[in-house]
């Protein structure tokens, strides 16, 4: 229609738009999908120590990049072989090759599948951080793309036994347990043969708590994949337009209204859920069971979003988000599996309640074959991702090549496998002033005028010894530089002194705050009076404050420079 009037269209001309209009549609999903991998960077990051950020940031990164060229080459191969060979409608090695020579449309295909591949890769970061070697994990993505996820979706959506069992099919609209169901199972399955983080468990079978980093980047990594699971979900009716005798018609859209309602109310009902669980078990209402029940009550929809009852949303999605907090102490507690960033009971276990539930809301009602087919499928792919996962990791720790040293898990992924450090926290900070390398000049000690006639520190050498606030770093330094005491050494420091116990929080579990942290900053002067040292730290560092630290002058015997053999206040 151009300016109110109606424009005839040829029917080749007609078909045309609709298969554009089709294939912009997948893409502008498939692109929104991508942007998921953006939320699980951040969710897994937030949930990791800073030691071991850069090293969870690459490994996503890492996932993307090796695993979609792995899936492109083989996997989407795979797939079709495994589906044409198990319906037993045959196959040919032609087949593992085909999408490298399909045309634009097939592309299109092959790569709205490739970014569900890689969801299921990346959930399994997360389960695993903090211990794995990156080669490790690299090698298990890759074999995940190419061999492992295929298989599953062989099984089902390329036409496998699954997609025809008992002659109703396993019923998995958009991954619920495909893709994410299977993910949380891999990385269960992995974290169980890697073993808990060193420290995780006492000597005593206690489970001691270790939070991650930033509640702010695991929110947010929630708030993005929530945002991306619109394009996992709405997207996946993915034909708008089709063609019927010649003219165009609503496609797969018509029920499109269908799924964006019971998407958002499962999401909803999931964090509903996790908030009601974690209260009933704390008396409080934890930030991060609320932003994983949200994924949990997604992952539980996902599967059956397209044929169910908008209450029966409700319903699953609140059960996911319940079972959050209850599933996540059985695997910590009675397994033992330090799954870091809980993918078993926000994806496996979910993903699980979501195909086994599909029955009991669907639209079409209760049907005992149904539940049958569900209970198949569900049991088929985890069987087969427990097995594979567990022979590839198992034969990784045979050779020794599963996990890092105690030492570099101690030092930090980060320094240990990538040799970065996330958070460099020994900058100037905001305070501004001159350089600590004493690039500024300033006037000479010796042209002090001191009153007493005498050399400061009584001739002798001495070393101010502060421990403040790390966020008052910055400000320390400007003052030493400003009076002259450019040179000092610091230490990233914990201890307790007036400053109070505190109580802090972790996935519902409560720990003891009672080492906090402090930077320790040490300055050795001899021309310099430590007493102006010691006021300008002691003015720079307060807050007024129980916690701003201590200051302490002690007498230094000797000194030695190191490159000249220069002894004395000389060296100094």
């Amino acid at each position: 229609m151009i300016g109110g009037a109606m424009i005839p269209l040829q029917a080749g001309g007609m078909e045309a738009v609709v298969e554009s209009v089709n294939l912009v549609w997948v893409l502008t999903v498939t692109f929104l999908i991508f942007f998921m991998h953006a939320g699980f960077a951040m969710l897994e990051a937030g949930q990791v120590r800073a030691k071991n950020v850069a090293n969870q940031l690459t490994k996503n990164m890492l996932t993307w990049s090796i695993g979609v060229v792995a899936f492109f080459l083989v996997g989407a191969g795979v797939s079709s072989v495994v589906g044409g060979l198990t319906s037993g409608s045959g196959a040919a090695l032609a087949d593992l090759t085909a999408v490298w020579s399909g045309d634009s449309a097939a592309w299109v295909s092959w790569l709205f599948g490739a970014v569900f591949a890689m969801t299921a890769a990346t959930i399994v970061s997360g389960a695993v951080a903090g211990r794995c070697k990156l080669r490790a994990y690299v090698g298990y993505t890759i074999l995940l793309a190419a061999i492992i996820y295929p298989v599953v979706t062989g099984f089902t959506w390329a036409g496998g036994f699954l997609a025809d069992v008992l002659g109703v099919g396993f019923h998995d609209f958009a991954g619920g347990m495909i893709v994410h169901g299977m993910g949380g199972i891999a990385g269960l399955t992995a974290a169980w043969v890697l073993g808990p983080r060193i420290g995780r468990y006492g000597t005593d079978g206690s489970v001691n708590v270790i939070p991650g980093h930033s509640m702010s980047f695991a929110v947010l990594g929630t708030l993005i994949l929530c945002f991306g699971w619109y394009g996992f979900n709405v997207g996946t009716a993915a034909a708008p337009l089709a063609m019927t005798d010649g003219a165009a018609e609503l496609g797969s859209f018509s029920y499109v209204g269908r799924v964006a309602l019971t998407t958002t109310l499962g999401m909803a009902a999931g964090a509903i859920g996790a908030a009601g669980a974690s209260f009933a078990k704390n008396r409080k209402v934890d930030t991060l069971y609320v932003a994983n029940g949200m994924l949990a009550g997604l992952v539980s929809i996902t599967s059956i979003t397209d044929a169910i009852v908008w209450p029966g949303a409700l319903v699953v999605g609140l059960l996911a988000g319940i079972q959050l907090p209850l599933v996540f102490e059985f695997v910590e507690k009675r397994l033992r599996i330090d799954d870091v960033c809980a993918v078993f009971p926000v994806h496996g276990s979910a993903g699980i309640l979501g195909a086994l539930a599909f029955p009991f809301v669907a639209v079409d009602g209760f049907a005992v074959d149904v539940l049958a087919a569900q209970v198949i499928g569900v049991a088929v792919i985890a069987g087969w991702t427990i097995v594979a996962t567990a022979a590839v990791f198992g034969a990784l720790k045979a050779v020794g090549q599963a996990r890092v040293t105690p030492e570099h898990e101690r030092d930090g992924l980060d320094s240990a496998e990538h040799g970065v450090d996330t958070y460099p926290e020994f900058g100037l900070g905001d305070s501004g002033g001159p350089v600590a390398d004493g690039g500024a000049v300033y006037a000479a000690a010796d042209e002090e005028v001191r009153t007493d006639g005498g050399l400061p520190n009584d001739g002798g050498i001495k070393m101010v010894t502060a421990v403040v606030r790390p966020d008052k770093l910055g400000a320390v330094k400007s003052a030493l530089a400003e009076v002259g005491a450019p040179s000092l050494t610091v230490t990233n420091v914990s201890g307790r002194g007036s400053q109070p116990v505190k109580k802090g929080q972790w996935r519902g579990e409560e720990y003891t705050v009672d080492l906090h942290q402090k930077v320790k900053v040490e300055c050795v002067v001899a021309d310099i009076a430590a007493d102006d040292v010691v006021e300008a730290i002691v003015e720079r560092a307060a807050t007024g404050q129980p916690g701003d630290g201590k200051v302490f002058v002690t007498p230094i015997e000797d000194a030695a420079q190191i490159r000249t053999g220069t002894r004395g206040r000389e060296a100094v």
